[in-house]
């Protein structure tokens, strides 16, 4: 089953093929960093157009680069929620117009099971079930994937996500957009032990997290050195401030581990990206001989490859929408 994948949840306009939920046939990414980079952001405003401009010629683009016709595709997918509402809304367009067009059935996405979904395109040997740690710019989540369309919650960040932190932390630095990426890098040549950050303690759910007063205390600490004139010494601040995100990502995940049974462990989103993360988690798996999966870094972002695994188990579990279908700017990934 070959099926055109949509995504325009931010500001990565991808148009993909994929057949039977677990072959790339092709993966086209329009990407718009470089326009936000001088913003020191996503403008929302500027993402959507952008979007309107690219998604045609993308998804002529993917269908020339697979060698297929229109008439090759089963199937549209789109990334419906959760997203910047304008942008979620130029893919849902699109892809409503071009299941109509080529009557073929609609199939609607959500975003975060798109990203659980990428690993599914880089390990074609796992299945359900297994756990996974959803970490992205808007997102953490520890979530327990007992089928392929069949999730539950477990922990989640109770403010901020880890990737947002990550990016306004090197934003206030100074580092260029994204953020998340440039630090990471700058870290590898830190003391991870010169400034200590704050663990947050967190009544209630122990797998939740909090990663509001860690960024507090990092811009705290470049601010007051900045007002007294005092040299920072970057890389080991951004190795510190690294280290106190995964530390509470890290160990939540592995209690989740032992508190479900589970013997395979996901990495998915942005964050997975983050080498000292996935370097932990590699460190702590193989203590419990927990299987791990971590997509590689192209599918750590988004993209259409991923939306398009997912479709493909949401069609066998008869998911399908109509013309009536609409965007969504949250939605809980269990519903």
């Amino acid at each position: 089953m070959k099926i055109l994948a949509v995504e325009s949840s931010c500001d990565e306009t991808a148009v993909a093929i994929v057949e039977d939920g677990r072959r790339v046939l092709t993966d086209c990414i329009a990407s718009q960093v470089e326009l936000h980079k001088l913003y020191g952001g996503v403008v929302p405003e500027i993402a959507s157009r952008k979007h309107i401009e690219a998604i045609y010629g993308l998804a002529d683009q993917a269908l020339e680069t697979a060698g297929l016709c229109r008439g090759d595709l089963d199937a549209v997918a789109v990334t419906y929620a959760p997203g910047l509402i304008g942008a979620v809304l130029v893919g849902v367009n699109f892809a409503k117009a071009a299941a109509l067009a080529l009557d073929v059935p609609l199939i609607p996405v959500h975003h975060i099971r798109g990203h659980i979904a990428a690993n599914y395109l880089a390990y074609p040997d796992l299945e359900p079930p297994f756990l996974c740690l959803v970490v992205s710019g808007g997102h953490s989540l520890i979530v327990d994937v007992e089928d392929y369309t069949v999730f539950h919650i477990l922990g989640s960040t109770r403010d901020d996500a880890a990737g947002e932190c990550f990016d306004k932390v090197a934003r206030v630095l100074g580092m260029p957009y994204p953020g998340g990426a440039a630090l990471d890098r700058m870290a590898q040549s830190g003391d991870e032990t010169r400034y200590p950050m704050p663990h947050t303690k967190l009544s209630g759910n122990p797998l939740d997290m909090s990663f509001s007063g860690l960024k507090t205390a990092a811009l705290n600490l470049i601010h007051n050195s900045q007002q007294k004139g005092e040299e920072l010494d970057i890389p080991s601040l951004c190795a510190s401030f690294s280290l106190a995100v995964s530390e509470m990502l890290v160990p939540r995940t592995m209690e989740a581990l032992r508190q479900t049974g589970r013997t395979k462990l996901a990495i998915a989103g942005g964050v997975a990206a983050n080498s000292r993360i996935r370097g932990d988690f590699q460190r702590e798996t193989a203590k419990l001989g927990v299987s791990l999966y971590m997509p590689p870094l192209k599918l750590c972002g988004d993209n259409g490859a991923m939306i398009g695994a997912q479709a493909y188990y949401e069609y066998l579990a008869g998911v399908r929408a109509g013309q009536d279908l609409n965007a969504y700017a949250t939605m809980p990934i269990d519903r």
